[in-house]
């Protein structure tokens, strides 16, 4: 600063003030700001994260008959058998969308995740139970992706447990986190929004700042069984939003327009294999492909797997939050979330992943299994995960699970999000 802009006061009403008074004025100054508390550190600006969302149009489109985790497709529940006793799956009409909209090409990152966490938890309270404690690296080893510090700044507190889980899907997903998510989306700015195409798909990149908002917008969390508020912002999408995206193609391929596999009309993907260090797929050139585990291979494959590189091969084969001796952790959890994106197969749409890597939540409320009592809200799920075999990437593998499964979140890390767009947002300003 210049030495003749110190002050105020025009320069010879200084001169005359003695010099005794100025010491003292300066020294009682200085004891006020010793006396003062230091501010709080300000947590940083909300986060900006970036969505390439595939434009899924043909609004209208047929729907196709399914028995849950059955192979056959058919053209409508009338052509299907009838169940076979009163615990038997019915047939459901799935996959059709009267409007059109738009669908994650990706699965929502550990990356993204954490600064949602710590733009929307900045003082780590974790009041909405966003974040639990199975989900670090020192409580799991090999899935552990995001860490948590009590001592941290304000916006600080969450960190991506090892550089390589950047990419991955977030894997401890329940529907409320999801519909949080969402949430902190649709009361966000959106910053930009660009149109674009690639490999004859057509795409629309958001780029959006988060709001630390989470309890009303897209979804009032207030309610127990909450549902879409809005015609138009950033959602979970249904099950058959999900569907179509996934399996249905415009061009009539398939069976009556629809693949059994987001990977292809009629054949099994092979299995992709991870680098056993970072998790990247290696083998991208063999298509169609998916992060799953293909058992029908002679002698079995194992399931795609990895370790961090800042864990030690006994840790990740070995620790684990729930006690169980290595054999058997490692019976129960084979396989590995892989880096988004890499397997590298296409849907009708543009999208990838909706076959294998992370099971994902879509918003459709759906009645119990038979015989299960009690107030809990069930939804839908779909998309197979890492471990599973290739029935759990057919069309008519229509999971559920309670929306607010603790255990379940805590002991299943392959729960992913991937997000939707339905109506025409409009960046920030414009009218």
């Amino acid at each position: 600063m210049p030495t003749d802009a110190v002050g105020m006061l025009p320069t010879p009403a200084v001169s005359r003030i003695p010099k005794n008074r100025l010491f003292l004025a300066a020294f009682v100054a200085a004891l006020a700001a010793l006396a003062l508390p230091a501010p709080a550190a300000a947590a940083p600006k909300p986060a900006v994260l970036t969505f390439k969302t595939a434009t899924v149009g043909a609004p209208g489109n047929p729907a196709v008959g399914i028995v849950p985790f059955t192979e056959p497709i058919y053209g409508s529940c009338a052509e299907a058998p009838p169940p076979k006793g009163p615990r038997a799956p019915t047939c459901m009409e799935v996959g059709k969308v009267e409007y059109r909209y738009g669908l994650g090409r990706l699965e929502v990152t550990v990356a993204q995740y954490v600064a949602f966490l710590n733009t929307v938890d900045p003082k780590g309270t974790n009041r909405y139970k966003l974040y639990s404690s199975n989900e670090s690296s020192s409580a799991w080893p090999r899935f552990g992706q995001i860490n948590f510090s009590g001592s941290a700044g304000a916006g600080r507190h969450y960190t991506v447990a090892s550089p390589e889980w950047a990419d991955k899907p977030y894997g401890f997903a329940n529907f409320l986190r999801s519909a949080r998510f969402a949430n902190s989306l649709y009361n966000g700015k959106v910053l930009a929004k660009t149109k674009s195409s690639e490999n004859g798909f057509s795409y629309v990149t958001y780029r959006v700042r988060l709001s630390r908002q989470t309890e009303t917008g897209m979804y009032d969390m207030r309610k127990r069984a909450a549902t879409r508020s809005h015609k138009t912002g950033f959602v979970v999408p249904s099950q058959d939003e999900w569907i179509k995206a996934a399996y249905y193609d415009p061009s009539g391929g398939g069976t009556f327009s629809y693949w059994r596999y987001p990977t292809g009309p009629l054949n099994a993907p092979a299995q992709a294999t991870l680098d056993p260090s970072n998790g990247n797929v290696t083998n991208a050139a063999t298509q169609p492909l998916s992060i799953y585990h293909q058992t029908e291979t002679t002698p079995p494959t194992a399931a795609p797997s990895w370790c961090p590189a800042t864990q030690s091969a006994e840790a990740c084969t070995t620790v684990n939050p729930f006690g169980l001796d290595p054999t058997a952790y490692e019976k129960a959890f084979q396989g590995s979330l892989g880096s988004v994106g890499q397997a590298a197969t296409y849907s009708p749409w543009g999208t990838l992943d909706q076959g294998g890597n992370a099971v994902e939540w879509t918003d459709t409320i759906t009645p119990p299994p038979f015989g299960v009592k009690g107030a809990r809200v069930w939804r839908r799920l779909h998309g197979g995960i890492a471990n599973a075999p290739v029935y759990q990437l057919w069309i008519s593998a229509v999971g559920l699970q309670p929306q607010d499964n603790a255990f379940f979140t805590a002991t299943y890390p392959w729960l992913g999000i991937r997000i939707g767009v339905v109506g025409n947002l409009k960046t920030a300003g414009a009218r």
